[in-house]
């Protein structure tokens, strides 16, 4: 985390050095300042201060450095249990296709979202519930 923050923190200066160097080179070559641009590049330093300056809050109320900022440590000490996911179900795939279908219809037509959420919801059933039935019930 220590190195996140200081990555954050050399992205922010960069980022409003650049914004600098952005408004003195669009004076030179427009005569005026292109607003769009300068602001876009300064805002981005200010969103990577603020993640930085989040970082360092963090990394402070912790009390301690994370496994990834020792020396010390193995690739095991900061490997914590993510939870239990099937290897063998479909159901992540059929979600994401009614996600798919779903988003198509904001685009194409409204009446293809409604087929989308449906299969969404039976996809989202089916992927909670796959332990309570079939081959793998428990």
């Amino acid at each position: 985390m220590r190195a996140n923050k200081n990555l954050f923190w050399i992205l922010a200066v960069f980022c409003v050095a650049l914004s600098g160097v952005y408004i003195f080179w669009s004076i030179i070559d427009k005569g005026q300042v292109e607003w769009v641009g300068a602001l876009g590049i300064g805002l981005s330093g200010i969103l990577a201060a603020f993640l930085a300056f989040y970082l360092g809050r963090v990394y402070s109320a912790q009390g301690g450095d994370l496994p990834e900022d020792r020396l010390d440590s193995d690739i095991d000490d900061g490997d914590p249990e993510m939870g239990f996911y099937s290897p063998w179900s479909w159901w992540p795939v059929i979600l994401a296709g009614s996600a798919s279908i779903m988003l198509l219809g904001f685009a194409v037509g409204t009446w293809i979202t409604f087929i989308g959420v449906a299969f969404l919801l039976v996809a989202i059933v089916g992927w909670v519930y796959e332990y309570y039935r079939g081959y793998f019930a428990r």
